[in-house]
């Protein structure tokens, strides 16, 4: 049977990628996306989301919008990874639908409560939307399945020496996440920087149809920050693959706290040899298995 997940994303490349792998995956079935600030502002991120859902023939997945800040810190201005609509590069027509008019939040809380099944939250930006969802819904939350999440590391960051960006760009909406009662994993730049799709992925994505192509046009325009890389890391598809086939990453449960102080804001410190005696508060993800760019372009080309 397959998994019933939704996507909590700021869409992104990577996020835009994820969103495609889940719909070429019938281990799990995608219930809903829902969208916040981070890579792109929110009135970019939730189009982008349908502007993806449109290229695969999917308008019967509702999409919302949630947050457009953080929790507590003052608003930020994106990188330029993505461009500023957070999706450069493609060719994509404008979205061909409005959002849900329901807060992100609240569609969160109807899908978990409609699921048969525990329904699996895989958050792939900044976490806002999650902790406000967990501190609205309470009992709702305390149905869901788990929480997969790409963020954090063990040790290093992409934005600060010690800090990933979905975790930087709200580090409160972070903790509480953390320490929610949730079940969480967490997986962090320690293993989604070996997640790479190379040239050669691409390729191969360009004659595979349309969701190939959209692919690899993504990755064309997502390289260009990667530039001495063998490829570019798929950070956030690495998320919803752990959710797909279990057996690709290796887990170690720990105890995670999140850094919300002014030096090493947005750290995630996990505490992988257990130096603290804090009891485990999620899964963290150390180690990814070979060949996940042939793994990865394997599934999308199976789409339309």
């Amino acid at each position: 049977m397959a998994v019933p997940i939704l996507i909590d994303c700021d869409p992104g490349h990577d996020d835009a990628i994820a969103i495609m792998l889940a719909l070429a995956s019938p281990e799990v079935e995608l219930r809903a996306v829902t969208a916040v600030s981070g890579n792109a502002p929110l009135h970019h991120t939730v189009a982008n989301a349908i502007r993806v859902l449109d290229h695969a023939g999917r308008p019967d997945i509702p999409v919302a919008a949630g947050a457009d800040r953080p929790l507590v810190q003052d608003p930020f201005t994106p990188g330029d990874v993505h461009g500023p609509t957070g999706l450069d590069g493609p060719d994509l027509p404008p979205p061909s639908r409005e959002p849900a008019a329901a807060h992100a939040i609240d569609l969160i809380a109807e899908q978990v409560e409609a699921s048969p099944e525990p329904l699996v939250l895989v958050p792939t930006g900044p976490l806002t939307n999650i902790a406000l969802f967990a501190a609205r819904y309470p009992d709702v939350a305390a149905r869901v399945g788990r929480v997969v999440l790409m963020g954090g590391a063990a040790g290093f960051g992409n934005v600060t020496p010690n800090a990933e960006f979905n975790i930087w760009a709200d580090p409160d909406a972070a903790r509480r996440t953390f320490t929610s009662g949730l079940d969480v994993t967490m997986v962090g730049l320690d293993v989604t920087h070996r997640a790479l799709i190379e040239p050669s992925h691409c390729e191969r994505l360009l004659r595979a149809g349309r969701a190939g192509k959209l692919t690899a046009d993504l990755v064309s325009y997502y390289g260009r920050s990667h530039t001495g890389w063998a490829g570019s890391p798929i950070h956030d598809a690495v998320a919803v693959a752990q959710v797909i086939d279990p057996g690709l990453l290796t887990l170690t449960e720990c105890h995670v706290d999140v850094d919300c102080g002014p030096v090493g804001r947005g750290r995630t410190i996990c505490d992988l040899n257990g130096t603290t005696g804090l009891p485990a508060n999620a899964r963290v993800a150390t180690d990814i298995v070979p060949g996940f760019g042939d793994w990865l372009s394997d599934r999308i080309a199976r789409l339309d």
